[in-house]
């Protein structure tokens, strides 16, 4: 029998059909071909986060019955999948399941593989909208929550009632909104939902291909958001980089650029980093961060495949800062020791 060393030959084997979601900076597809050549160390995994991949695998039998993995796994210093913790959890699972993923599990065995080093708890946010994905892409329906947070956002429930709607069901809105009217109860949500809905709503939209539209509304929001607020909207721009390049210029304008504007863009706006000015101003802004966070930051999103040349080009960069220069020459000495 071949021998099996990869999470798709595996479930290949067993009859199974997956679909894979990166989990660690926005909740995205990935396509099979793609997981394919990441699997084969042909590419590199396209959103490392904090030297890590970070995935969900949903597979399914004849059965139509579902189940998830989520799994971090260790990346190398090219940004590759480290063979040796892939081996390790294919080891443990055909130890656990056999050549069937599916089959029942005792508790025992289902507590070992939740609780391996390969296996994470991503963050609520992240979960809703994941579950809310899977559904849509499944063509399933949407959770319990949904109708509630329809009704909510249509304005048939006080905004005083937001306790009682769910971040599963906004989520399941959020996923949907180029379906029907959702796109229109979202504009009016803006203007008349509770803050703590609005920020809810922009923590599922950070994960959301949005259209120009509600992407403009979002940005106005953010002109006139409390302090405090801001970055929530600026995350949900991430599918638009070009309003979060402007979103950046006015951030950096108001001296809005503090640690957690910066951690945001680095996780969620990484893509206006492709952009020379926004680049230039995000990096003196961070260089004026204490030495430590700078070097982690920057660590971060070097690691970024679609980033990595243009950041290593600011090394060499003769025009940049006293500031900045200082900060990069902590970086060196940090990494030299």
């Amino acid at each position: 029998m071949t021998e099996i060393t990869t999470l798709s030959q595996f479930l290949t084997t067993a009859k199974t059909q997956f679909q894979v979601y990166d989990l660690g900076r926005r909740v995205q597809h990935i396509d099979r071909l793609a997981f394919h050549q990441i699997e084969s160390l042909v590419t590199p995994y396209p959103y490392p986060i904090q030297g890590h991949a970070q995935f969900a695998i949903v597979f399914w039998d004849a059965s139509q019955q579902h189940f998830i993995w989520f799994l971090k796994f260790a990346l190398d210093e090219q940004g590759l999948l480290s063979p040796a913790p892939r081996s390790q959890f294919i080891e443990m699972v055909l130890s656990a399941l056999g050549q069937d993923p599916t089959q029942p599990l005792s508790n025992e065995q289902q507590e070992r593989l939740a609780n391996s080093p390969f296996s994470f708890k991503p963050s609520q946010e992240k979960l809703a909208v994941f579950n809310a994905l899977v559904r849509k892409q499944l063509g399933q329906h949407a959770s319990t929550q949904y109708e509630f947070a329809m009704q909510y956002l249509s304005g048939q429930i006080a905004p005083s009632q937001w306790q009682h709607i769910g971040i599963q069901g906004i989520a399941d809105v959020c996923v949907r909104a180029s379906e029907l009217d959702h796109e229109a109860k979202l504009l009016t949500s803006f203007d008349s939902a509770a803050i703590e809905v609005q920020i809810a709503l922009c923590q599922c939209l950070e994960h959301v291909q949005i259209s120009p539209l509600l992407a403009n509304k979002i940005l106005d929001k953010l002109t006139t958001a409390e302090p405090e607020h801001k970055a929530y909207f600026l995350r949900a721009l991430a599918s638009s980089s070009e309003l979060s390049q402007k979103a950046l210029a006015y951030l950096h304008q108001g001296s809005y650029l503090d640690a957690n504007t910066l951690i945001s863009i680095a996780g969620r706006n990484w893509t206006v980093l492709k952009q020379e000015l926004s680049r230039t101003i995000y990096l003196e802004a961070l260089a004026l961060q204490p030495q430590a966070f700078f070097n982690q930051i920057f660590a971060d999103i070097v690691a970024i495949p679609s980033l990595r040349n243009q950041l290593l080009g600011e090394l060499r960069n003769p025009n940049r800062s006293i500031q900045l220069s200082q900060a990069i020459g902590g970086l060196f000495k940090a990494a030299s020791k």
